[in-house]
């Protein structure tokens, strides 16, 4: 059985949900039920694939949820590229967040490439 703590992606992706959640606190009310919610959705579907393959006792399973962790990686790079353009966080508040995203999405398509081998 896999331990998810061990495994360096999980931690980028652990850490990329927590400072989603919190650039969102400052997002508007109104959005509440819109891109703040798919956002934090998005972004802790990262970290809960992960572990989730963990659990799982197969290669083929492991790869299958590291790919839906990587799809969500991809949904969260795009919605802060919206974020960015609705002026909802500032450009330095965006290039910050998305290397982030942009490392763990790295992460994961390795990850995802050995496993699948």
């Amino acid at each position: 059985m896999r331990d998810y703590k061990k495994y360096q992606v999980w931690t980028k992706a652990h850490k990329l949900a927590l400072d989603v959640y919190a650039l969102t606190k400052n997002f508007p009310k109104s959005e509440q039920y819109g891109i703040t919610s798919q956002l934090r959705r998005a972004s802790l579907s990262i970290p809960t694939n992960i572990v989730e393959g963990t659990g799982r006792n197969s290669e083929k399973e492991f790869a299958y949820f590291i790919n839906i962790a990587a799809g969500s990686a991809a949904e969260v790079e795009y919605l802060l590229i919206f974020s960015k353009d609705y002026a909802y966080i500032s450009e330095n508040e965006h290039e910050k967040i998305n290397a982030e995203v942009v490392s763990v999405r790295k992460m994961l398509n390795a990850l995802y490439s050995k496993v699948k081998s």
